[in-house]
């Protein structure tokens, strides 16, 4: 009695992929910016612009962490 013929407990396939999570997105755009200021500062000569380079590889590690990190947790593992 009231038995669908369907299990609740098989997973369904997704319609379609979820996007980059949105702190991943903001750390793309500011690393972008920071190797735009950085090419700005070394035409313009100025060693102001390692700062930059600094800030863009942070920024890129930090893209590279939270779009692993979301596309982990979409695929549902179990490890984090």
């Amino acid at each position: 009695m009231g038995d669908t013929g369907t299990p609740s407990s098989v997973p369904r396939p997704d319609p379609e992929p979820t996007p980059m999570p949105r702190i991943a997105l903001y750390t793309l755009i500011v690393c972008l910016l920071a190797v735009a200021a950085a090419v700005v500062s070394f035409v313009q000569g100025s060693w102001l612009g390692i700062v930059w380079v600094l800030l863009a590889g942070l920024s890129s590690n930090m893209t590279w962490y939270y779009a692993k990190r979301g596309k982990t947790a979409r695929n549902g593992s179990v490890t984090s």
